[in-house]
């Protein structure tokens, strides 16, 4: 499990036969081989290490599902271990199960220093959505600001923008969901069996 809160923004070292390799420094701390550590929201797990990089495989399933297929040497990811039981949930619960790949449509500047960022939704995933709900943009825990038919509106905040990936996303980028696992628990609950 994960809060969504973002350690450290890491960088693209090189995808080579399956195998993305991260520079990074704060979460290589208490990232053994075998932990899962989520990149942009993605929980992969660790196959190499050492004090400034971490190595993942991905597999057909995580490509084929995920906008790590786009990832290049040099790109920036976002980082987040684990919540410990001790731990704060300073975001909200996110299992780092990529629900789907949604895009970003609009990003326009607030006048606080942050910025307003439109997401189209998929189709299916958008009834698990709701106005002031959390949604995972990139393994980023955010509230929903706004719905639209065609996705939601997040206000970010300048630390979001600085400590995260979003800070610098285009427009047409695409970017890795999480809808709230407790909306479909309620959804499977309710359903007649």
């Amino acid at each position: 499990m994960f809060t969504g809160i973002i350690e450290e923004r890491g960088v693209v070292a090189g995808i080579e036969g399956g195998r993305l390799s991260i520079e990074c420094h704060v979460v290589t701390v208490e990232s053994p081989t075998g932990a899962s550590v989520a990149v942009n929201g993605t929980c992969l797990t660790v196959v190499e290490r050492d004090d400034a990089h971490l190595a993942f495989d991905l597999s057909d399933e995580t490509v084929a599902r995920t906008s790590l297929r786009r990832l290049e040497p040099g790109h920036p990811v976002n980082l987040e271990r684990p919540v410990s039981l001790a731990a704060r949930l300073g975001g909200h619960i996110v299992q780092g199960h990529v629900d789907g790949v949604g895009e970003i449509v609009a990003i326009a500047p607030g006048s606080d220093g942050g910025a307003l960022l439109r997401v189209r939704v998929p189709e299916d995933l958008r009834r698990y959505v709701v106005h002031k709900g959390s949604i995972t943009v990139d393994g980023v825990s955010l509230t929903v600001a706004a719905l639209h038919p065609d996705g939601v509106t997040i206000a970010l905040i300048p630390h979001t923008l600085a400590a995260t990936t979003l800070g610098a996303a285009r427009v047409a980028d695409p970017v890795n969901l999480e809808v709230d696992v407790l909306a479909r628990y309620v959804e499977r609950l309710m359903e007649r069996p």
